[in-house]
């Protein structure tokens, strides 16, 4: 009997054991359905988040510019030279041209103007000299903010308007301090707008809202980036950097002599190569002999009766 019992024992353990194998079995294969599931998922995950990073990236890429080159490339009415990425003022064919490059959120920028506008104008007004103009967006792109951009379009609605000169003028009496993005606010350039006389149209602040001219403004920065100059602003008299000799820079009265002279048939050297860049900041001494004084984004904060060249905003990436 006993080795009945025993049989029976050992057939039921030998049962027992292939069904906790096969339950065994049966988990393990419920295990790998789970696995294989939550891999596929992990799968389909990463690659939506893959897309979704790469979407952002894309979507950050052009962000900094995004305002300036959407659109079609619309130039201001009457602008000149390659592209007509520039705006002229003075008599057309005048003896003697002057090419800048100018940012209207440059401090060093408005110290040029400051020191050589009546020059400037008075050389215009007797139909020796003609100034070309080249707005750039460079502290934008080094302090951040959209007001190099507006501003520029701005002046750009000006010159459809026939009134460029003038705000041109405003815009650097009134100019913010470097780190103020002010100008990034159309209702000051609207506001501004209201200190030259019959620009405050319509029209002119559809264009300044509508931002217009924002890709002609990129345009012109991209052509500035191309010509390797190192900061602004650049002055080129006839091709030739007015900064270039730091112990010997174009004065406002020597920048007269020089145009006089050439227009009376004086043969004043005024050069036709590549102009070199534009001088770094580093308190090097200006016209009159005083040592510039560095600001904190290493442009000068020379206000002497000479160039800014010192204080040239250098050229940074942006």
């Amino acid at each position: 009997m006993s080795e009945k019992n025993d049989g029976a024992n050992r057939d039921a353990t030998k049962r027992s054991a292939r069904e906790r194998l096969q339950e065994e079995r049966e988990r393990q294969k419920t295990r790998d359905k789970r696995r294989r599931t939550l891999v596929v998922s992990a799968a389909v995950v990463g690659v939506l988040g893959l897309a979704a990073v790469v979407g952002l990236i894309a979507a950050n890429a052009g962000s900094g510019s995004k305002d300036a080159k959407a659109g079609p490339v619309v130039a201001p009415s009457g602008a000149t030279g390659k592209d007509a990425l520039a705006i002229e003022t003075g008599k057309a064919g005048a003896p003697s041209r002057l090419t800048i490059w100018e940012d209207f959120r440059c401090p060093a920028c408005k110290s040029f103007e400051t020191n050589y506008k009546d020059t400037i104008h008075e050389l215009e007004a007797k139909g020796l000299l003609t100034t070309e103009y080249h707005i750039v967006t460079l502290i934008d792109g080094n302090m951040g903010g959209t007001g190099s951009l507006k501003s520029a379009n701005a002046a750009a609605c000006a010159q459809d308007a026939g009134k460029f000169a003038a705000y041109h003028d405003v815009l650097f009496e009134n100019q913010p301090t470097e780190t103020d993005d002010a100008y990034g606010k159309n209702a000051k350039l609207l506001e501004l707008a209201g200190k030259v006389d019959g620009l405050d149209t319509p029209a002119f602040r559809s264009c300044v809202e509508d931002g217009t001219h924002n890709s002609w403004v990129a345009k012109s920065y991209d052509a500035f980036k191309a010509g390797n100059f190192r900061g602004t602003p650049t002055v080129l008299l006839d091709g030739k950097d007015i900064f270039a000799d730091q112990s010997d820079p174009l004065t406002p009265q020597k920048l007269k002599a020089k145009v006089e002279a050439k227009a009376a048939g004086g043969g004043a050297d005024t050069g036709t190569g590549k102009a070199s860049p534009s001088p770094s900041a580093s308190g090097s001494k200006n016209g009159s002999g005083a040592t510039s004084k560095s600001s904190s984004s290493g442009r000068s904060a020379s206000s002497s009766a000479s160039a800014p060249a010192a204080g040239s905003r250098a050229v940074s990436g942006g």
